[in-house]
């Protein structure tokens, strides 16, 4: 199908006057098409500004305005395909293309005066939306990308107790009059690309409850956590079923605030699972219990348990009423360093299972997800979204002074080095997910981050470990520290579902266009080496 353009009315009504300038200039003398060049733009700045607080004018793209890529770019363009669940129980996937400058920064050939140009808006299409599951769609899994292969495998989990198989291109597509593509009729506007490659493999009922959280380790591997405290290992060849970790269901203590489960029973259930980057070690935390596991996943046997402290849930912004108990789970690159999320708080472990430091959000709100930034260069830098709608860059080697009232054994707190959204910048809804991306072309130096919030909207910022800098001094001791806004809005899309979960990757597969006419190309040789084969047997 062909892939139309998206027109928004902020879109339209910033690329209608453009086409009267050019009109305009190509009538005029070259004294006025200096001035009525130069007016629209101070016009539409002044207003920008007037409009904007400082921090929302550091935060907000500039992604209506045109600029010299709108046509005959000399960079490349890179295409993302982001995949969102929602509570509707539908799963939807869109693509957001952007030139590589807007992550890479200007091109060393560009002149003063051209970096300084508008950038251009980033374009969605939306490529599936799948009625996926019978009840709100927990979890997503992607399997890792391969160069050998133009598609990847997702895995989607849901309160249905059912584990929900797809397989995706890597392949952006490319609207061609040539290739298999029509226009679609849609209620709300988008460009539709649909890609007829995407395709559901079907359903694995292995767990008797609700999925909660799924990973992919390697292609041959999927790991599916559920509520029923069991941690599945499937085969991916044959989708069956290797081995089931156990974990124990806890005693029952009383029933905490917030409990659901029935009378006479205790909340049980694994919250979340993360595994060492070694490919042998296993985190778990679950419902009810204040405790962290480690398993051998060489033998599927329990290798320790790790109990939290008061001090740790006291850190991690528990009351004496709370639960207690881990929420989130994440390893950092080197696998030499671990966090654990709580409601309010995180608590960062190292190796030696032993406390770090605490992130702790001020002012104190909830944290919905965290992993820690995949750098060579700062590779002890951890990530969390909040309620309040911010993205905070927590550094869990430098920690802030212990205020006066401090006792000896509490936790110190990590340094916040920098923060994406927040009211600061006009974002208030919580963010329930987010994904972060590393292109190719950057080398490690900048990165893509996906969030996904509650109100269906899914926003693409852009960020470089340049400006990952440690603040100078704190704002308040004790209280966490304070740092400006980091990182750049590029794009922002509005789903109109209530967003659960988000994963995204970068399409680096085999365009639709090039592939069609590859195939195309090898039809016709075949064809020409039958009718050549045909000949020579007439001939005999």
């Amino acid at each position: 199908m062909a892939k139309r353009k998206r027109e928004t009315v902020d879109s339209a009504a910033s690329l209608k006057p453009v086409k009267n300038w050019k009109e305009d200039l190509s009538s005029a003398p070259p004294k006025e098409q200096a001035a009525r060049t130069d007016a629209p733009a101070a016009k539409s700045k002044d207003k920008a500004a007037n409009n904007q607080t400082p921090a929302q004018a550091n935060c907000t793209a500039k992604v209506d305005a045109p600029g010299r890529y709108d046509e005959g770019d000399r960079r490349e363009t890179a295409t993302i395909q982001i995949i969102a669940g929602s509570y509707e129980r539908v799963l939807h996937g869109f693509t957001a293309t952007f030139p590589q400058g807007l992550v890479t920064g200007p091109d060393s050939t560009d002149t003063p005066k051209e970096k300084e140009v508008t950038q251009p808006q980033v374009s969605f299409a939306d490529t599936f939306l799948f009625n996926a599951h019978t009840s709100a769609i927990r979890c997503l899994a992607l399997a890792p990308l391969s160069d050998e292969s133009s598609k990847v495998t997702l895995a989607t989990g849901s309160t249905d107790e059912r584990i929900n198989l797809y397989s995706l291109s890597t392949a952006p597509p490319i609207p061609s009059k040539n290739s298999k593509t029509s226009d679609l009729p849609t209620l709300y506007g988008n460009s539709i690309a649909e890609n007829t490659k995407n395709k559901e493999l079907g359903s694995l009922l292995h767990h008797s409850s609700s999925i909660t959280a799924l990973y992919f380790p390697s292609r041959s591997k999927l790991l599916s956590s559920a509520e029923d405290s069991t941690i599945a290992i499937t085969r991916t060849r044959d989708w069956e079923p290797l081995s089931t970790i156990k974990a124990p269901v806890p005693k029952p203590q009383g029933r905490p605030s917030g409990d659901t489960a029935a009378p006479g029973e205790v909340p049980s259930g694994i919250n979340d699972f993360a595994v060492h980057p070694s490919m042998k070690l296993m985190l778990s935390v679950g419902k009810g219990e204040k405790c962290l596991r480690l398993w051998n996943l060489v033998t599927g046997k329990k290798a320790g348990v790790l109990n939290f402290g008061r001090e740790v849930i006291a850190a991690g912004g528990e009351t004496r009423f709370g639960t207690g108990e881990g929420r989130k789970v994440a390893w950092d690159k080197e696998g030499e360093e671990f966090a654990v999320a709580f409601e309010r708080g995180a608590v960062a472990f190292g190796i030696d299972c032993k406390p770090i430091a605490k992130v702790v959000p001020t002012p104190r709100t909830k944290l919905h997800q965290m992993q820690y930034l995949p750098s060579d260069s700062r590779p002890n830098t951890l990530v969390v979204s909040t309620e309040d709608g911010r993205i905070m860059f927590y550094d869990t080697q430098s920690t802030a002074p212990q205020p006066n009232n401090a006792k000896d054994e509490d936790i110190s707190s990590c340094m916040l080095i920098a923060q994406l959204g927040g009211p600061a910048a006009g974002i208030t809804g919580r963010i329930k997910d987010f994904e972060i991306l590393s292109p190719p072309d950057a080398d490690g130096k900048s990165f893509i981050i996906i969030s996904g919030s509650s109100d269906g909207t899914v926003r693409i910022w852009t960020i470089s470990i340049s400006e990952l800098a440690a603040p100078a001094t704190p704002a308040k001791l004790g209280e966490g520290f304070t740092a400006g806004q980091a990182g750049k809005l590029i794009g922002t899309y509005s789903t109109g579902l209530r967003i659960t979960c988000l994963k995204a990757f970068v399409m680096t597969g085999k365009p639709e266009e090039a592939e069609a006419e590859a195939e195309a190309e090898a039809e016709e040789d075949i064809a020409k080496s039958n009718s050549s084969s045909s000949s020579d047997s007439e001939s005999e």
